[in-house]
């Protein structure tokens, strides 16, 4: 009656182990999950610093008009009432920027631009 006893505690033992190692939910579905986690972070990581960079970009938006009047030059080529604009013959420039605040300026070549049509 011992030996029974013994035996069908060490099946029982035996297979708790198989399940903790093997089943569902143990040692290898955790080591798995922990492999996608590390991917997943580290996919992250870019967009995470994107988020950083434009959250920076709101907040100086929102804040200050330097970072308005910067974003104005680049992106629609604003030229302040105290400046002049200077075209360089050869540098390239797009076109639209040209006359948003500093009037359309003279190209010889450009339809509806001033120049000659």
């Amino acid at each position: 009656m011992h030996k029974l006893l013994t035996v069908a505690l060490l099946a029982v033992f035996g297979f708790l182990h198989y399940q903790l190692w093997f089943g569902n939910g143990g040692w290898k579905d955790l080591q798995l999950v922990e492999q996608r986690v590390a991917v997943q972070e580290a996919a992250n990581v870019p967009m995470r610093e994107r988020n950083a960079r434009l959250a920076a970009e709101v907040t100086d938006l929102k804040t200050g008009l330097d970072a308005i009047e910067e974003r104005a030059r680049s992106d629609m080529g604003m030229v302040r009432s105290d400046e002049q604009f200077f075209w360089v013959p050869g540098v390239a420039i797009e076109t639209e920027l040209l006359g948003i605040n500093a009037g359309w300026v003279t190209q010889p070549g450009l339809p509806g631009k001033g120049g000659s049509e």
